[in-house]
Parts: C-alpha cells; structure tokens; sequence
C-alpha cells in the first residue's frame, strides 16, 4: 500500500470522538468567509465528471444539490480546523465521497434491498467508481467512509475522511452535532450563505427528513436508527432554516 494514499484518500486515522478533535476552537477560532470559488471542485477530472453525471441521473434533484453542499461545508470545516488534512487530501476524493454519500436513498436502491442506505450506498459506490475506472485505494477509501457516514460515536478511530463526510453532512442537515460544541458556529455565515445560494436546499429538511422516516419504517432494523431523533433534528435545522425554501 502506497503511504502517500493513506493521506490524499483521507485514510489517516483519527478519533471518532468528533469534540475531541476540535477541543475548544469553536469556541475560540473566528472563521474566516470563504467563496466557493477559495474552495474549488476538481470539475476537471474524469472520474468526477462522470460521477457526476450519474448521481444527477440516479439522486432526487434535493439530494444532489445536498450532495453539493456537503462538498463545500467539508472543505471550509477542513481548511479552516484541520489545515495539515486539507493540504493532504485529494479533492477528487472528497467529491467523490460527496458525491454518492446518499446513493443508498435513491428511489431505485431505498426500497430494492433490505440494508441500510448508508451501507448499500457505500458497496453500490464501489463499484460504480470502479467502472468509472477510479484507482482501488480510492474507490475503497470512498466506500468505507460512505458506510460509516452515519456512524458518530465517541469510541475508537475512524479514517478521516469519515470523519469529515459525518461533519459535513450533520452539518447540512441538522446544524448540531452531539460531541461538538458551538458547532453551528464552524463557518462565516457568509460561506454559509454562498454555498447554499450556488446549491438551493429545494426544502431539503422538510424532504430529507421524509426520506429518513420512509426507511425507519419499511426497515425498522436500518443504521439511521442509531443517530437519536435524526428525523426530527433534520427537519427542526435552524443553522439552514434561512434557506431552506
């Protein structure tokens, strides 16, 4: 195994335990606005180009421009907090990830399987970025951070692009997170603003919430059960309520 993939496919391990990483900088670090355009997208590369095209054919319009969201939320959370991770990432990686991290709840994967979203998601991505021809390592690293996208907790470690890929997406969808304090208060509201006008949520809280509650009860057993009051907390999001229309 190469080491330099380890980093740029966002495999160093760090802990679960999300407070634990940031300490108090909530709390101390005044974030700085930062444009979509600072952020960038690897809109350029191949792999990226056709997954995108896919997950815009297979992902409800809503869940695409979440998709989206989540891209620019992790890179302005990586940047500003975890500089070192950031400079080591592979941005086509991060997209990647983002990009199919909600495969799983397409109308044609939600119902068609008794697994969990997440966990189909993540074996179903596997081998559509392989046949976009994505490298092994990259395809993998993808994989598994999308089957733990909803894995929060406190003990143990976790790659850390599964780290990012959960901050990011509680980030667009509830605004809070357990283990983090003042977590609402990560980035300039001016980010905030920028990404979501360039990506409009389309009543995403109010739709993403339904998707949540549609698999809690045709599959009772699913993974989103392990984040308490999931449902709830997606569709009450007060960091995003400005603009969720």
């Amino acid at each position: 195994m190469c080491q330099d993939e380890i980093a740029s496919n966002g495999w160093t391990s760090v802990r679960r335990h999300a407070g634990t990483l940031f300490g108090d900088r909530p709390s101390t670090v005044e974030p700085l606005p930062l444009s979509i355009t600072e952020l960038g997208f690897p809109s350029s590369d191949g792999v990226v180009a056709k997954t995108i095209n896919y997950a815009k054919a297979t992902l409800h319009p809503q869940t695409f421009n979440h998709s989206m969201r989540v891209y620019y939320f992790g890179m302005a959370i990586t940047k500003q907090y975890f500089p070192k991770q950031a400079a080591e990432l592979n941005p086509v990686t991060w997209a990647l990830t983002c990009l199919l991290h909600d495969l799983g709840t397409a109308e044609e994967f939600l119902t068609a399987t008794r697994m969990s979203f997440d966990i189909y998601g993540g074996i179903k991505a596997l081998q559509v970025l392989k046949d976009f021809g994505a490298p092994t390592d990259q395809a993998e690293a993808v994989s598994e951070a999308i089957i733990r996208h909803e894995d929060t907790g406190v003990d143990g470690e976790i790659a850390y692009l599964g780290q990012l890929i959960q901050l990011a997406t509680l980030y667009d969808n509830t605004g809070i997170h357990p283990h983090v304090k003042n977590f609402g208060k990560l980035l300039h509201h001016t980010t905030i603003a920028q990404i979501n006008e360039a990506h409009p949520r389309l009543k995403w809280s109010k739709f993403f919430s339904e998707i949540i509650r549609k698999e809690m009860t045709i599959k009772p057993w699913c993974h989103s059960t392990h984040v308490v009051n999931f449902d709830n907390e997606i569709e009450a999001n007060q960091l995003m309520k400005e603009w969720d229309f």
